[in-house]
């Protein structure tokens, strides 16, 4: 897969290949990364790239034709099929199962802003998609690129150590992951599950389904909303919600 971003700040983009799963799945050859300044396209000495917005307000907008250029270059190197996506704040809020449909693409196109914002008209005509982080403004949209750069990468298979890793993840069947374990066995009091200590693997999957229903049930309810419950599933939530209604210590206590 190749990824193109076009952004102010290169290093910084280029800085999330650098560390853990990202690192080394560009290592194995999985993806390529490629960043595109606007700044290289401008023609004034003082490579300008923002404009007082018409009507007045606070802020500078970036300007058209250093994006547009930009963008272009770009899109002639990216392959056939690549998606032209811009990160910013009114986009919509992205998903999982939007970073599986872009790993599943030969290319993904990143328009990074900078300023107060980009001319509409720039929008309009060069980018396919907005997506954004969240509900919070962004001092760039680097940040978020790294962020579907990262979330991308860890789809592509081979990019993981466990073939099931990237399908144990928190939103990839559409639920929280359940709560995880490590060595010692006890820590303050504390004992890890004794089902996860069993060695029963049937009764360790059920386990941790039940957390994961429970969990999204506790903190992420909207992520329920409208969902179709099969009868094992709904069996297992019921579960859930009568243990941590009585205080059993095999229910997740605490709500965000």
């Amino acid at each position: 897969m190749r990824f193109d971003v076009v952004t102010l700040f290169p290093g910084l983009v280029e800085s999330v290949a650098d560390y853990g799963v990202v690192a080394r799945a560009r290592e194995r050859g999985l993806y390529s990364l490629h960043t595109w300044n606007p700044r290289d396209e401008t023609n004034d000495p003082h490579r300008t790239v923002d404009d007082r917005p018409f009507g007045g307000g606070p802020g500078m907008l970036m300007k058209v034709q250093p994006l547009r250029d930009a963008l272009a270059r770009a899109t002639a190197a990216a392959p056939r099929g690549a998606l032209r996506v811009h990160l910013g704040p009114q986009g919509r809020p992205l998903t999982q199962r939007a970073l599986a449909r872009f790993a599943a693409l030969p290319g993904l196109i990143l328009l990074a802003g900078r300023y107060e914002g980009i001319d509409e008209r720039l929008l309009e005509e060069f980018t396919d998609e907005e997506w954004s982080l969240g509900d919070f403004v962004l001092s760039g949209g680097e940040v978020a690129a790294m962020a579907v750069i990262d979330g991308v990468v860890r789809q592509l298979p081979g990019a993981l150590g466990g073939c099931d890793s990237a399908a144990a993840d928190s939103f990839s069947d559409g639920l929280l992951e359940g709560p995880q374990y490590t060595r010692p066995e006890e820590i303050s009091g504390r004992r890890v599950p004794a089902v996860l200590r069993s060695g029963d693997h049937r009764a360790i999957a059920e386990w941790r389904r039940r957390q994961a229903l429970g969990r999204t049930w506790l903190r992420r309810p909207d992520l329920l909303e409208g969902r179709a419950l099969g009868p094992e599933d709904r069996r297992l939530l019921e579960q859930f919600i009568a243990d941590w209604r009585a205080g059993s210590p095999d229910a997740a206590k605490r709500e965000m």
